[in-house]
């Protein structure tokens, strides 16, 4: 198993597992369908929420108590959460310019935007993986938002993982908006992507963020998928931008809801901790009492099993996919990232039914 979810708390971390995916989903469901509620969630929330970050940071800078107490500042003050939170955001409002064809979002030469910031997001990642690996190599470390992270050849693999991944992303100029204007539309990002990089990010957030990889690992990749599986094919990418974001603001604010600290306190029954910490919680206890009397944390022991199971998996479905890519753009001549790949596909097909294409 691949977290510890079983014992007196599986009901409460099982249970707001479902909370925060059924969240999710309306949530994005409410930012996508009409302007306004795109405009609330991803012009006004942020907007109110920068002010609050500013007023936070010159707070602390000046020794204000209630500053330098706050939640966000205390445990989501890394370099990491706050390019991640904007970068996704900057993705959201173009997606949103594509899809309701606002200004340069109207421009031909505008349509490979999706992948420039969705590329921008992983590469966020893959330096955050193999920063894991320098400073952790077989070891464990202290990040700079308080997690204790082990580093490995599982960061070297999904890092590598995570650069295929940009290259498995084609059809970079075939980006519409949807016919009912609720998406953006990106055909040939089929569910061979979504697989592959929902099996990437999933083993980026359990090797880099495994204190919160319950729900930033599952809940989170979930939302976006099912809906494209279900009822918004070719949306995918627009959904997973909107619910990333909507995560991460949530996350910015309240970081006591799913977080471990480097002592092992935790505030609420539900958060999880996965199997890298061989006996959970105690052993992030082990570690914040070892480290705090100077002593070699080589001698408290780490499982790295799952994150080079899930890393290699990573890197194997993106290599499969990267090669088929090439053999079908081979066959039929063409430019993977000029040219639709996937046109064979059901999934296709339904995706670019929906797209309204000039």
């Amino acid at each position: 198993m691949f977290f510890h979810v079983y014992g007196a708390n599986a009901l409460a971390q099982w249970g707001m597992l479902i909370v925060v995916l059924i969240g999710l989903i309306l949530l994005n469901e409410f930012a996508r369908r009409t302007k306004t509620g795109g405009v609330i969630m991803f012009f006004a929330v942020p907007a109110i929420l920068t002010a609050y970050f500013v007023a936070v940071a010159i707070g602390a800078a000046t020794g204000a108590e209630w500053a330098l107490n706050n939640q966000t500042h205390l445990y989501m003050n890394g370099w990491f959460h706050y390019a991640k939170l904007y970068a996704a955001l900057t993705g959201c409002i173009g997606f949103m310019m594509i899809k309701y064809k606002w200004g340069i979002g109207a421009k031909h030469w505008f349509k490979p935007f999706p992948f420039i910031i969705v590329a921008i997001n992983i590469l966020i990642a893959v330096a955050s993986d193999f920063e894991s690996a320098i400073k952790g190599w077989n070891q464990w470390w202290l990040s700079s938002e308080g997690v204790w992270l082990y580093g490995g050849w599982h960061n070297v693999m999904n890092g590598i993982a995570g650069i295929l991944n940009i290259l498995c992303m084609t059809a970079w100029w075939s980006v519409y908006a949807s016919k009912d204007k609720k998406d953006m539309i990106w055909p040939d990002m089929t569910w061979v992507y979504i697989v592959i990089y929902d099996i990437w990010n999933f083993a980026y957030t359990y090797n880099c963020l495994p204190t919160h990889s319950w729900y930033c690992g599952i809940a989170l990749l979930l939302a976006p998928t099912i809906a494209a599986i279900c009822w918004n094919r070719g949306g995918w990418i627009m959904n997973r931008a909107n619910t990333l974001a909507i995560w991460c603001m949530f996350a910015q604010v309240f970081p006591l809801f799913q977080e471990v600290f480097k002592d092992g306190f935790h505030k609420f029954s539900w958060v999880v901790v996965p199997t890298q910490y061989p006996q959970g919680i105690e052993t992030v206890e082990a570690l914040g009492r070892l480290s705090e009397q100077g002593g070699d944390l080589s001698t408290i022991a780490a499982n790295p099993t799952a994150m080079t199971v899930i890393s290699a998996l990573a890197l194997i479905t993106n290599i499969i996919a990267l090669c088929y890519i090439v053999y079908v753009s081979k066959k039929r001549h063409i430019n993977p990232y000029k040219q639709d790949v996937f046109v064979d596909q059901k999934y296709y097909k339904d995706a670019l039914a929906r797209a309204d294409v000039d």
